[in-house]
């Protein structure tokens, strides 16, 4: 068993390695690889990607068991890199420069030729690569995280360093197919064309723009927009499919399981980055979330009531913010949700998925409370079950103060407003997802054409639980676009309350109505509409658009979108 997961670990190491060409981090770093594609391969472009790979495996090594300095030395790195690839693309643009910053290397290596005759360029394209793997080596998705768990619980060893080998491997394998192949296509333009010269200026162009793009965090906060560049879903799903068990850590044996390393979140806010080490002695709940998601929602009045009472009394809850769509990747997006929500315990964002794999975690939301000593006590996905985690809480809090009655005799009453108030009742519409890779119930009259603009039109009737696209809309996996002013969409649903998560294309205000059953919505309107059911889209997130006040089980409902870009995600009730 043991051999055939570590082989099956040592494959979705070199096959996320092989994706993380298509990741959004991995982009801004092409035109440093490409700007060598008219050289020989082996002479520069295998250097450049073995520089690349060395770097990448030293410092995802050193992350994987190192402390705040790493992470330091890591960024003094990527600013050095970030200089001198500056520097190269403004070699590339302009051959004046080029002669000025290449003068004192041409001489050294020069003399470096005289003594060992041709290494010059095979070591500067070493360098090359090495500068490259400081931008390069911070990306990574689900599937890195899962080989630097084991480097992470384990301590650095042979098999850490030969699985983060691999995963280099795998991207300086689909790295190399891509420079392969763009030697050849400047090659044909070279002889076709003779334009070298507009080549260089070119890729100089491209290289300007890339750390520009890297330096001001574009590579994360736009590309990750684009969800077909966005390989988190893919590398979740084959992790999933070749894992060799599908228990929850401490399934069936809670206390064997201990509260795994929280290193490796993208961010933490509200507090310092927090380790296992500093948490012993306290107990820890660890909360998985992210902030469209309407069930975590609803968890939430819970445990920031739990934060106030039992936070003094030495309870540590940890939300971990794990994104289910691109635009929860964003840093001001969850800033600005955590300040809205009022969440005031630490909350780390993890949108690599590291900690999400540590924990081997597959919902939101997911409950993990872990005792004084670490060790896991219990274990809730879902909603509910409130009454019981705090007493939980109560009784872990009265062993850590042996024996000392902590949180008086009654529990916390909490009354959710708004998306965060408790459902109604049972028997309430699924979750509906608008993309094309998890759409289920679509009953427009014409299927769905995949990432194409297209006319829809709904069907005059629809049943329980069925919706349908109405006007011209651009659907891809993730969610729908309405291209033009007019678009709709029409659902027969079941429940008091009807969520909807939604963005605007060009972050600019847009307009929407909804109605229930050919009516404005009057007093059933939701917290983002009026009687009327008007109302605007103003950040990415969820949006309560019905809240009914005479609990009538099935509705019809209708968005009208009165602004072309309204981009519509998914669906759910209460």
């Amino acid at each position: 068993m043991n051999r055939r997961r570590d082989m099956l670990l040592f494959f979705l190491a070199y096959l996320g390695g092989l994706l993380s060409i298509f990741s959004p981090c991995v982009l801004p770093v092409l035109p440093f690889v490409f700007a060598r594609s008219d050289r020989p391969f082996r002479q520069s472009g295998l250097p450049v990607l073995a520089g690349m790979a060395v770097t990448f495996t030293v410092l995802a090594s050193l992350a994987a068991v190192g402390g705040s300095w790493l992470v330091r030395i890591n960024q003094y790195g990527r600013y050095l890199a970030l200089l001198l690839l500056l520097l190269l693309g403004l070699a590339l643009l302009s051959p004046a420069v080029s002669e000025r910053i290449m003068r004192p290397f041409v001489q050294l290596g020069g003399r470096l030729q005289q003594r060992a005759g041709g290494e010059r360029t095979i070591r500067n394209s070493v360098l090359a690569g090495i500068a490259v793997g400081f931008l390069w080596a911070p990306c990574g998705g689900p599937i890195l995280g899962l080989v630097l768990t084991g480097a992470a619980l384990n301590g650095l060893n042979l098999r850490s360093v030969l699985l983060l080998l691999m995963f280099a491997a795998g991207s300086a394998t689909s790295l190399a197919g891509a420079l392969v192949a763009g030697g050849r296509i400047l090659n044909l333009m070279k002889r076709g064309l003779g334009a070298e010269v507009w080549i260089r200026r070119a890729l100089g162009m491209l290289v300007i723009a890339g750390v520009i793009f890297i330096a001001f965090g574009l590579d994360t906060r736009f590309l990750t927009r684009i969800p077909a560049l966005d390989t988190a879903v893919t590398e979740q799903r084959l992790i999933r499919q070749f894992s060799p068990t599908e228990k929850h850590p401490g399934a069936g044996n809670e206390g064997a399981f201990t509260l795994p390393s929280l290193d490796g979140a993208t961010l933490w806010l509200n507090s310092p980055a927090l380790r296992s080490a500093d948490l012993r002695g306290k107990v820890v709940l660890v909360d998985f979330w992210t902030y469209s998601c309407i069930n975590c929602l609803r968890t939430l009045p819970y445990l920031e009531a739990w934060d106030r009472k039992y936070r003094n009394e030495g309870l540590v809850i940890i939300g971990v913010h794990a994104p289910e769509f691109a635009f929860e990747k964003e840093r001001s997006n969850v800033e600005k949700a955590v300040a809205d929500l009022g969440v005031n315990y630490p909350v780390a964002m993890d949108n690599g998925y590291v900690i999400w794999n540590r924990f081997d975690n597959s919902v939101w939301p997911a409950h993990y409370l872990f005792d004084a000593r670490g060790q896991l006590r219990e274990r809730h996905f879902g909603e509910g079950n409130y009454a019981e985690t705090e007493q939980m809480i109560r009784e872990l809090l009265r062993e850590a103060h042996n024996g000392r009655q902590v949180g008086g005799d009654t529990l916390v009453h909490v009354s959710g407003k708004g998306a965060l108030a408790a459902p109604s009742f049972e028997g309430t519409s699924p979750e509906t997802y608008i993309g094309y890779e998890r759409m289920e119930n679509f009953m427009s009259r014409v299927p769905v054409a995949k990432d194409k603009g297209a006319q829809y039109s709904a069907p005059s009737a629809l049943a329980t639980d069925q919706w349908a696209l109405d006007g011209f809309w651009l659907v891809t996996g993730e969610y729908a676009v309405s291209l033009k002013p007019g678009g709709s969409i029409v659902y027969r649903f079941q429940g008091r309350d009807l969520h909807l998560v939604l963005a605007s294309r060009s972050n600019r205000p847009l307009r929407f109505r909804v109605t229930l059953d050919g009516q404005a919505p009057g007093k059933d309107h939701g917290s983002d509409t009026d009687a009327q059911g008007y109302g605007l889209i103003r950040e990415q997130r969820l949006y309560q658009l019905v809240r009914q006040r005479d609990g009538r089980p099935e509705r019809l409902f209708r968005i009208e979108f009165l602004d072309g870009g309204a981009e519509a995600f998914a669906f759910t009730f209460g």
